[in-house]
């Protein structure tokens, strides 16, 4: 599974996860910082890459609408609020865990909550 990470989500994770090997973009990386929810997930859709965001309220959102207009995506992680942005081994261990579980990435319109 290939993962997109929202700008929300500390760049700590990336690294951590790159230790284990994951194929991971953030949004920085992409040029992407402050570019608006959508063309966020239109990007990693166009890159075949799981969105990880914390920001659960416009993802869920969009996750609807992505539906209802017929354009899958490659999936959404969302992390909800039970973890705090400096838990970076948890919630790196909760993307692990999607990993192992799906190792050929989300379902189309696939959305998993940490």
């Amino acid at each position: 599974m290939k993962l997109y990470l929202d700008e929300d989500v500390p760049v700590a994770i990336a690294d951590a996860l790159r230790r284990q090997k994951v194929d991971v973009l953030t949004t920085q990386e992409a040029g992407n910082a402050q570019a608006p929810d959508a063309a966020q997930l239109q990007f990693a859709t166009a890159a075949r890459r799981c969105i990880v965001t914390r920001n659960v309220k416009h993802f869920s959102h969009l996750a609807q609408r992505a539906v209802c207009e017929q354009r899958p995506h490659a999936g959404i992680v969302l992390i909800s609020a039970r973890y705090q942005g400096n838990e970076v081994r948890r919630i790196t261990e909760g993307i692990l865990r999607l990993i192992r579980a799906h190792p050929g990435g989300l379902e189309a319109y696939g959305v998993r909550y940490l």
